[in-house]
């Protein structure tokens, strides 16, 4: 008997249903004190928009499992280990849990992501840096041949 298709709402509250959530003043003390890496996956042009996290890698959302599987060769310096606590961020919550979700896949056991995402972050009065700043880590692009199209 074939499956009864899902909801996107049934697939996001399976994907978050593992994940330990964090709010954004959690998130920039998990940053500031335990050394957790914000990953900032939102597109160029919400970035231009809104601005950015200070301190936060920027990693588009389609490179983000080659860059933090601690495996891979295009993996960024920060994704040494399987133990890394990454917090992601996209603008609003909802493809950051999915996000997390595939990085847990992956092993990387504290991956998490923030509540409400990057619009939550700005409401809270978190750091910002305006727009048009450039990353304060620059994330470089994957080579064409660095994963499988």
């Amino acid at each position: 008997m074939p499956e009864i298709p899902k909801t996107v709402d049934q697939l996001l509250a399976e994907a978050r249903s593992p994940l330990h959530r964090l709010t954004p003043s959690q998130a920039a003390a998990a940053a500031r004190e335990e050394g957790a890496l914000l990953v900032d996956t939102r597109y160029g042009a919400l970035r231009d928009r809104d601005g950015l996290i200070p301190g936060a890698v920027v990693v588009e959302r389609n490179e983000l499992e080659w860059r933090l599987d601690p495996q891979c060769p295009y993996r960024l310096p920060e994704a040494t280990h399987h133990d890394l606590r990454v917090i992601v961020l996209c603008n609003e919550g909802y493809a950051s849990s999915f996000a997390a979700l595939s990085l847990r896949q992956l092993g990387l056991r504290r991956a998490t992501d923030v509540i409400g995402g990057f619009q939550a972050w700005a409401a809270a009065g978190m750091p910002v840096t305006p727009p048009g700043a450039e990353p304060s880590v620059p994330t470089p692009h994957l080579p064409p041949h660095g994963r499988p199209s």
